[in-house]
Formats: C-alpha cells, structure tokens, sequence
C-alpha cells in the first residue's frame, strides 16, 4: 500500500470530491461519487496507523498536525463516515449539485475536525463544519431558513472568536497547540476553548440556535446536521476537558431541560433536536466523570460508544421524520396521525430508532446508556453527592424514552388520522432508513460470537480491557432500563387517556431565543421610538455643544488664538517646544 494513500485524511477526501460534484453536470455520476466517497473514506480510516502524525502541513514558521489516528477520534471518525453513506443514499432522490456537494463538503468538515492531531487543525476544521451547516440551512431556500441561517450564523462567528482568543493564550503560553487534555481551568486558555465548544455544544441557555435552525433546513439539510452538529464539541470536551467535575451537573442539567420543552412542541423536527441536546448531556456527564488514561475508563468508553450509536439512531429518527415532510409537507404534531397505513416501512423503522433512543435492551442504545449509567452508578457510591445527578439522569432517560421514542413515532404514525393518503417513501430514503435500522439493532443484540453484535462495538472504543469485562446484559442493567422504558410509555398513556399530557400548539415554542425574539425586539422598537421623537431636540444641543467646543479650541490654539497673542509673544511655539524637551528629559533618564 502507497504511503501517501495510507496518511490521506479522509476528510480531506469528501471535503474535495465535494467540491468537483458541486461543478459536475452528470447527475448519475454526481451520486456515483455521493456514495463511493465516504466508502473510500471508511477504508483509508480502517487502514491509518494509530497514534502517529500522518499529515503535516507547514503554515509559515508553524507545523500544523492534520491527520493523527487514535482510539478515541478512531469511533468517532467511522461512526461520522457511515452517517455520511447513509446520507448520501438517503439524498439520491434529489438532483441539486449544490446540495450533493455540500452533503460530502460538510461531512469531509467533521471527518476532519475529529481526526485533527492538534488544536490549529481542530479550530480550522471544527469552524469550517460550522460556517458550512450555514449554507445547508439556507440553501431550503425560504425566508425562515435564511434567518434561522443568519442567526447560527452570529452565534458560530461569536463561538469562533472565543476559541481564537483561547487558542492564542494556550499557544502563546504553553508554546505549542498539542492536543492535550486541560488540567484545571487556571490553564492559559481554558476557560475560553470551554466556553466556544459550550455554545457548539448548545449548553443550556445557550442551544436556542440548534432548535431554531434544524427545522428551517432541508430534508436532507436536517438529517446531515444532526449527525454532526453537536457532536464535533462533545469529542472535543471528551478530549480536552475528561473529568473536569463542573461538565457532570452542565451535563446532568442539559439532560434534563429539553425534555419539558420536547413534550409540548408541536414541530417534531424540533421535538428531535430537543433529544440532540438532551443526550448530548449525558454524554458530557460521563465526561465529566471520566478522566484520560486512568480513572473511570468505562464513562469514556460509554461516551465513545454512545456517539458512535447516537449518530446512527438519531440519523434514523430524523430521516423517518425527513420522510414523512417529503411525502405530506408537514412535520406538525397537529396536522399528522394515522400514516402507518400509508408508509409502513417508515413507520416500522421509526418504532427502531425510538427504541434505540429509549435505550431498550436489544437495541443500540442500551449497550451505550448501560455503560455510562453504570459508571455514575459507580462514582455516585463513592461519592453520595452525585446521587442527585443520577436521578436528574434516570428522569432524563425516561423524558427522551417518552418524547422521542413515544411521541415522536406515536404522532406521526398512530395518532388520529389527519386523512392524509400518501406514497411510502422513495426507495433510496427506504434503503438508508434500513441500513441504519439494522445497524441499531446489531450493535445491541448480544455477543453470542466474536465480533457480533455489541462485541463488534466493544472492539472500537478507546479502553479495550475495561470493555471487554463489561456484560450489559445482566440483571442489574436490563431490569433498570426496562423499568425506565415501561415507566415512560405508561406515563404518557395515561397522560393522554386522562387529558392530563398537555396539547401541541401550532405556533413557535420560544426557549432562550425569547431574549431576542420578543424582550430584544421590543427593546430596540420601543428605543427606535423614543429617538425618533427626541431626535430633533438632540440634534440641536449636540450640535450647539460641538459648536462651543470648536470655538473655544479655535480661540485658545489658532494663529490669532490667546497663545500667539499677550505678554508673551510666540506662546505657542515656547511651550510646544518646553513639552518636547521634557520629552526627551524623560526619554534620556529612563534610558
């Protein structure tokens, strides 16, 4: 095998086969190049050596590392690979270049910013996957998704010069940008690389632009950007911030909010986004309690594990719901129901996606939630402090079980018939929609031979050992997550049987984005009018006290000023020359 082939970054790949198909008039060979780019990708991955510079690029006096393998970027690189597959079949339908070629531009992004080798590589990459789920939003081409587009643009600009800030201290003080994890937040630094990837990562009150953007976007728009959109920040708290005690109660708290808001959203493309937040919070939470190298190797494994299986149950969620908008134009709670009749398939690989996330034994989901949520189990008998978030954890759990793998199938597909009557899905959206389906039910069936089922995933995460000695399916983790499940979906009918569950409103449901939709509004209309009618008046007293001061310097330093005239003549020229050499004085002295 050829060097050079063996270190081609493979995002690097997509992002310039995403480039040439965005020029190409072909449309067969367009989607020949969709589908065999992140194919070839998935094998450059496979065969790059582990823990090892593969690509430097020299930038003036700097070398930057552009491509470092290593466990961790290892699962997250394959699982953003797949996702970018199974996109690319789920975008076959359509014929827009630009679109196509966005799709493999923006995955090449992420591929490249989980697979950089040091902080120059992962600002660089990270920032050009944001600026390009820009143009992914607005290219649906609707008023509401050019503001939404305008709007995540503000808030990545905002996030993007934080993280330069902090970069320039750690590599000015630290004298290099190596990819290492933070000890404490007194590092140079680290405080602003914790507060930009906070706000990619949507921390709470801070994830408005997620929810706001994802639903403007395009079918296909939507799904790529909920593989990737917080996940490039979760690795990057997973690699530079492991155990820092702060990210388990911003975890524990991320999890636990969108699920009120999930549950009376009307959009249940927002309802999806909503659960993006809330288990990117339990990720962050493992984070927070594992710690690199040592410490809790099984949260990190769990996390590693989840955003693997996340990126494909979620992709399923989303497609099936991309679907069903594709087919009837809406992705309303209040105008859907009853569509299992006409796209059963949909429907059924749905039913797969909500059990994943629900975290449902024989299902992806549970093999990851088993392991992070034992390792809180395990720190919170250590320390009796945490036992507070591993109840905000539990609740969390059964808030996304209930929202997004109740809800979400129940009101599109088995909720009261709207009449809509519709084809099933196109094929190509049937096929992706399978291929993930059987990924998510693979990856959580037991390993009853070596390399199947879960045993195939333990062999990708970071801590093998620790991997290999875990055995979810016992007892002690079943029962919980069944419990958690059954709970869920019995709360939920109950709730709707006894007219407590509250109703869906059409409408947009305002979180913190009411700052600026409504008070920031308000704000700048009601300053608009009050300077409107003050204006006038202020003009003229600002304008009468420049014209004083102008007079007065006028009068004291002109030719014919006070200075130039009086006992002593030539003023002016005496006392510019007294401040010049006491100038000099003082320039000689502290020589």
């Amino acid at each position: 095998m050829p060097g050079w082939l063996v270190a081609l970054n493979p995002g690097w790949l997509l992002l310039v086969t995403g480039l040439l198909v965005m020029v190409l008039p072909s449309r067969q060979i367009r989607q020949l190049i969709l589908m065999a780019a992140p194919l070839a990708g998935i094998a450059l991955l496979s065969m790059a050596p582990h823990q090892s510079d593969l690509m430097m690029v020299q930038i003036f006096n700097y070398s930057v590392s552009a491509y470092r393998v290593d466990p961790l970027n290892f699962v997250f690189g394959l699982g953003f690979l797949i996702a970018a597959l199974l996109v690319a079949v789920y975008s076959l339908h359509t014929d827009n270049a630009r679109r196509e070629g966005l799709v493999l531009a923006y995955s090449g992004a992420a591929v490249s910013a989980v697979l950089a080798g040091d902080l120059a590589a992962l600002f660089f990459f990270s920032q050009l996957a944001a600026f390009g789920s820009v143009f992914l939003v607005m290219q649906a081409g609707t008023r509401g998704a050019y503001m939404a587009g305008m709007r995540y643009l503000v808030i990545q600009l905002v996030a993007m010069i934080i993280l330069l800030y902090g970069l320039s201290y750690v590599g000015r003080y630290s004298g290099d940008l190596t990819l290492k994890a933070f000890t404490s937040f007194s590092d140079k630094g680290a405080p602003y690389v914790f507060l930009a990837f906070a706000i990619q990562a949507a921390f709470p009150f801070l994830n408005n632009w997620l929810q706001d953007a994802l639903p403007k976007a395009s079918v296909t728009g939507t799904v790529l950007m909920a593989a990737f959109t917080t996940k490039i920040a979760v690795y990057a708290f997973a690699r530079l911030y492991p155990g820092f005690d702060i990210l388990i109660w911003i975890g524990a708290l991320m999890a636990v909010v969108p699920v009120f808001l999930a549950l009376i959203e009307n959009d249940l493309r927002r309802v999806l986004a909503f659960s993006l937040n809330n288990q990117a919070g339990i990720m962050l939470c493992a984070i927070g309690l594992g710690v690199a190298g040592t410490g809790n190797a099984l949260a990190l494994n769990g996390v590693a594990a989840h955003a693997f299986v996340h990126t494909i149950f979620m992709l399923l969620l989303f497609m099936g719901i991309g679907a069903v908008l594709y087919r009837t134009g809406t992705a309303k709670v209040t105008e859907l129901g009853g569509l299992y009749r006409s796209m059963p398939w949909t429907a059924l690989f749905c039913l797969i996606g909500g059990a994943s996330v629900a975290a449902l034994p024989l299902f992806s989901g549970f093999i990851s939630q088993s392991m992070m949520l034992s390792a809180l189990v395990s720190e919170a008998a250590a320390q009796p402090g945490l036992i507070a978030t591993w109840l905000m954890i539990l609740f969390a759990m059964a808030g996304v079980a209930a929202h997004a793998g109740v809800k979400v199938p129940f009101a599109a597909f088995f909720g009261k018939d709207r009449g809509h009557r519709v084809k099933e899905a196109p094929f190509n959206m049937l096929l992706a929609m399978g291929m993930a389906a059987l990924l998510s039910v693979t990856l959580g069936l037991p390993a009853l031979l070596p390399g199947f089922g879960y045993s195939w995933l333990y062999g990708l995460l970071p801590h093998t050992i620790e991997a290999a000695a875990f055995r979810p399916y016992t007892a002690g983790h079943v029962l919980p997550h069944l419990q958690i499940y059954i709970f869920a979906l019995f709360a939920f009918i109950l709730m709707r049987r006894t007219g407590v569950y509250p109703q869906e409103k059409p409408g947009l449901l305002l979180d913190t984005d009411w700052l600026y939709r409504r008070a920031g509004k308000g704000l700048v209309s009601w300053a608009g009018t009050v300077l409107g009618k003050t204006g006038p008046a202020l003009d003229g007293v600002f304008a009468g006290l420049l014209q004083r001061g102008y007079d007065r310097l006028e009068a004291t330093f002109s030719p014919q000023g006070n200075l130039a005239r009086g006992g002593l003549s030539g003023g002016a020229t005496i006392w510019t020359a007294v401040i010049l050499a006491a100038v000099l004085l003082l320039s000689f002295l502290n020589a």
